[in-house]
This record gives C-alpha cells, sequence and structure tokens, in this order.
C-alpha cells in the first residue's frame, strides 16, 4: 500500500528559463506597455536584467521571434512587433480560426458575451475597475489618429470591462473571442471615417454607465457598440460571411504597419 501511494504522482517538470524570459516579455507586449516598434533590449541589456546568460536570452528571442511579438530591425536590435494573428491567439482562439468561423459568427457571439459583461459589470465594477477603465479612456482619447494603438486599447477596454463583472465563468468565456477583435477593430478604424470617435464615444457611456450602476443603460450602450462594429467591417468592404482569417492575412498585407 505505502508503495502505491508514493507512485501516485507523476515527476514535475520545472519551466526552462527561457520559456520563463520568453513569457515575461510577452506578457509585456500583450498588455500594452510594450508597442509594436517599442525597443526591447539589447541582448546583454536582457541578460543583465533577467540574471541568465546569453544562450537562455537568444533562445527566448527566437520563440518570440516565431510566435511574430519581436522582430529584428535593420540595426540588428530587437522591437516589439505585430504577430500574426495566430501567435497571439489562445488554443481555443487558434481552433476557431482552424474552423474558419466568420465574422457574423464573430460578431453575433460577441454581441451576447460583451452585453452580458457590461450588465454585470454595471453591477458589480469597483472603484479600482471604473479608474482602470476611465485610464484606457483617456490613452484613447489620445490616439483617435493612431488605429494600431485605438485598437490595442479597445480590446483592453473590453478585456477590463469583463474582468469588471467580477464573473470568472463569463471571464474566460468571452477571452477566445475577445483575442480576435483587435484586426478587424484596426482595420475599421483606418479606413471608416468617425468610426474612431464613436468608439471612444460609446466606451465613454458606458464608463458612465458603470459609474450610475444602470445595467440597462450598460446593455443598451454596449449593444450600440457591437452593433457599430459590424457596420464598421461591412462599410470597410469586408464580407461578413468570409472567414476571419482570410480578412486579417489580406488586411496584414495592406496595413502599413
Amino acid at each position: 500500500m505505502l508503495a502505491a501511494a508514493e507512485d501516485r504522482f507523476e515527476r514535475v517538470e520545472v519551466a526552462s528559463a527561457c520559456h520563463l524570459v520568453a513569457e515575461a516579455i510577452e506578457r509585456e507586449i500583450l498588455s500594452g506597455r510594450l508597442r509594436p516598434g517599442d525597443g526591447v533590449g539589447t541582448e546583454a541589456a536582457l541578460c543583465r536584467q533577467f540574471g541568465v546568460n546569453r544562450s537562455t536570452v537568444r533562445e527566448a528571442i527566437r520563440m518570440l521571434e516565431q510566435g511574430g511579438l519581436v522582430q529584428r530591425g535593420g540595426d540588428r536590435r530587437l522591437y516589439a512587433s505585430l504577430p500574426r494573428y495566430s501567435g497571439l491567439s489562445s488554443r481555443v482562439s487558434r481552433a476557431l480560426i482552424l474552423h474558419e468561423v466568420t465574422f457574423r459568427e464573430l460578431w453575433a457571439t460577441a454581441r451576447v458575451l460583451e452585453i452580458a459583461a457590461a450588465e454585470q459589470a454595471a453591477e458589480n465594477a469597483d472603484a479600482a475597475a471604473i479608474d482602470a477603465l476611465e485610464e484606457n479612456q483617456a490613452r484613447a482619447e489620445q490616439a483617435l489618429d493612431d488605429p494600431a494603438r485605438l485598437a490595442e486599447l479597445d480590446s483592453q477596454f473590453h478585456s477590463l470591462m469583463s474582468k469588471a463583472s467580477r464573473n470568472r465563468v463569463l471571464d474566460l468565456a468571452r477571452e477566445p473571442a475577445g483575442l480576435l477583435f483587435f484586426p478587424t477593430t484596426e482595420m475599421i478604424c483606418r479606413r471608416v471615417p468617425k468610426g474612431a470617435a464613436r468608439m471612444v464615444a460609446a466606451h465613454r457611456h458606458l464608463i458612465e454607465a458603470l459609474k450610475a450602476r444602470d445595467a440597462a443603460a450598460a446593455a443598451l450602450w454596449m449593444a450600440r457598440h457591437v452593433a457599430d462594429w459590424r457596420k464598421g467591417f461591412e462599410r470597410a468592404g469586408r464580407d461578413l460571411d468570409e472567414p476571419v482569417e482570410r480578412v486579417f492575412a489580406r488586411h496584414a498585407l495592406r496595413a502599413p504597419y
């Protein structure tokens, strides 16, 4: 009996140093603290900051380059970059792409989940959550002429709204679809007149609804916001029934990042 108990567990695999370094840099990029085009640092600087050797840093950079999160400039320095969409996504998000889901399907799902998140955020958001949304809003108001940055902030806004709901099931449920928002939003901000201004205005109304604890107003404004997203997609000349990965790939080829 003792031997059986001792053999119950398998050995624990400890993450290698290069994976930990890559994950730390990835968190900075995905959080928006490192924006596309920002310097990541030299290999020597990264070795010093992480307290690891150069081979570890080089392997971490190799993994990030494969995912499209880091690239080397003409000066051989390392810069944060906009990855190919599949490089950002979770396993579920990647599965959605592999199954060739359409924008229409993405929109219909987002409409349900984003409205639910807004309603529950109006009921449950605390002061810290509202402060985070206000900070995001202030940055968005300064980025109206920067489609890529504004799209990043929109993605962050929806993530913050979901977390403000304080419903972990809802937050986890919406994350895979939420990771698909950025490319379409960036395209709309770039191609549709007043698209950026309407987005930021909707965010302001949503924040005010949360402050007022008005779940009905939050649901109404989120419904309008998501409806605008669909209209903007159509006005940008995209087909609602085209697989999202195909749309994103075509857009990436044309967008002047």
